[in-house]
């Protein structure tokens, strides 16, 4: 198996299912590294009887990728791809122009074998010309990436619900494990195993049978 170059393709929809007209970018060089950052928020909390502060959860924000790529119009890395300021404007369409038909700049999809798949926005491109012809025109350029992770509001909105409440679950159970502790696992309360009990009609709930699956209604919440 030859050489796997990263690819860079748009999408005009954030389900990432259209791509955008034409090829994706292909690398030329692949990056030497590639810097992936995640972040957890916290709010600050001052105890009035304590000298120091507790972290208490705020958000998790959406993660960064970002890398350096080295686009080289000398002929020597490639000899059919020596249009230096082509390759950057064709980049430059994918990731970072005004699409007009979708009133943004494209969604972004970054590809390296199997292992990288990142569905992303830019965040920042950066330009630096390193090598020039007599005349001052550039002939290689490093461009220095960076893209924050999308996910679509639909599809978040499925993840926060896969554990919702108004949901309905099938829910499978493991030898040993009680309604209450199967409650509190979906819930985060287990104060709900009588409701799931009357649902599926169990008598005798305190011993459930491991491998039999259970449905989970979606939960009435008590007013009081």
């Amino acid at each position: 198996m030859g050489m796997q170059y990263m690819k860079i393709t748009g999408y005009t929809d954030e389900e990432f299912k259209s791509p955008v007209a034409g090829e994706p970018y292909n690398l030329m060089l692949n990056p030497e590294s590639i810097k992936w950052n995640r972040t957890i928020e916290y709010n600050e909390q001052h105890p009035i009887d304590a000298s120091s502060s507790s972290q208490k959860y705020k958000s998790t924000p959406s993660d960064n990728l970002s890398f350096d790529i080295v686009i080289d119009c000398t002929g020597v890395v490639d000899s059919k791809r020596t249009d230096l300021a082509a390759e950057i404007k064709t980049l430059e369409d994918i990731v970072y122009t005004y699409n007009g038909d979708i009133h943004r700049p494209n969604f972004v999809k970054i590809q390296w074998g199997n292992d990288l798949v990142f569905l992303s926005v830019l965040k920042s491109f950066d330009t630096t010309y390193t090598l020039f012809k007599p005349d001052g025109s550039p002939l290689r350029a490093k461009v220095s990436l960076s893209f924050g992770q999308y996910i679509s509001p639909e599809k978040r909105k499925k993840e926060d619900n896969e554990n919702s409440p108004d949901i309905t679950h099938l829910v499978e159970v493991t030898q040993g494990q009680t309604l209450p502790q199967l409650s509190n696992k979906m819930w985060n309360s287990p104060y709900y195993y009588i409701q799931v009990a009357q649902y599926n009609n169990l008598n005798k709930f305190r011993h459930l049978k491991g491998g039999s699956k259970l449905i989970f209604p979606p939960i009435i919440k008590s007013t009081s």
